[in-house]
């Protein structure tokens, strides 16, 4: 357990990373790829404040909450953050509720083709396992 919770801390910045999507206005322009960063960035310059919010969630709350559960599970941390952390992790899900929501908004628009790209599967993976990982943490005694 401790090392797949290990392996998520590589696995999120290659999520970060990858395409979530590939979008077009009509499929005969092409596609461009959007990944988390990518999405981030484009949000950074249009409302900061919304780019903050989607940041601690889609960076920040999973990323911290992995680490920390992997402080717990080395002892390095108290058992007593375990709820926390799951909290934590909670919040982490919301953004991917949002980008499914986008996806079938835009879709029903027409004029606008999507692809689900391999990033997005990752990118949920991760936090699903993420979310296992600690839910047999919490359950298992030390």
């Amino acid at each position: 357990m401790k090392y797949a919770n290990l392996a998520l801390l590589i696995l999120f910045p290659i999520a970060w990373f990858a395409p979530l999507l590939r979008a077009a206005l009509l499929p005969i322009f092409g596609m461009d790829e959007i990944s988390v960063v990518s999405g981030l960035q484009s949000l950074w310059q249009t409302d900061a404040a919304l780019g903050l919010v989607v940041t601690v969630f889609a960076i920040f709350a999973p990323f911290a909450k992995t680490a920390g559960l992997a402080l717990v599970q080395f002892g390095l941390l108290s058992r007593k953050t375990l709820p926390a952390l799951h909290q934590l992790g909670r919040l982490a899900m919301a953004d991917i509720f949002l980008i499914a929501l986008y996806i079938v908004i835009v879709k029903g628009a027409g004029y606008v083709t999507i692809e689900v790209g391999w990033g997005l599967y990752l990118f949920t993976g991760c936090i699903l396992a993420s979310l296992a990982i600690s839910t047999l943490t919490e359950r298992h005694e030390p």
